[in-house]
């Protein structure tokens, strides 16, 4: 239960930087290496950029909140379960294919690439392990 917890918590703390990150939006943007494709979009509509920051914020708070939820720490959410592990499989994916495509395939490497795929393997791995800890126990979930 520990590692939804902290799963679900880093979820949050990634959603609110994902909001934060706005009162300096180009910068962030830059420095995170979507800067080109946020200049593209802004010619589309110069909201949208914001747009999809917050909407990748909701999504990461929804994370989150599962993972809360699968810890026990507030109420029981819908589809709980799978919600859990497709949570899981998705940052797995990430992880593993974002470390091939940055170490195998780029024709620069970025550090910072490589370290957000890192990190999307660890909160994976809470999600997947803590997952199976919590439902094994807890079986009505």
């Amino acid at each position: 239960m520990k590692m939804l917890k902290l799963g679900g918590y880093i979820n949050i703390l990634i959603a609110v930087a994902h909001i934060i990150c706005l009162l300096n939006a180009d910068y962030f943007f830059e420095i995170t290496g979507v800067g080109g494709n946020m200049r593209k979009n802004a010619e589309i509509h110069p909201l949208l950029p914001y747009a999809m920051t917050v909407f990748v914020a909701v999504i990461f708070l929804i994370f989150g909140l599962y993972g809360l939820s699968g810890a026990g720490k507030i109420k029981e959410l819908p589809l709980l379960r799978i919600g859990v592990f497709t949570i899981a499989a998705i940052y797995l994916l990430r992880g593993i294919i974002g470390s091939i495509i940055n170490i195998g395939f780029e024709s620069s490497f970025l550090w910072y690439h490589l370290l957000f795929s890192l990190c999307a393997l660890g909160i994976g791995l809470l999600f997947l392990l803590g997952g199976l800890k919590a439902f094994q126990q807890n079986t009505s979930l």
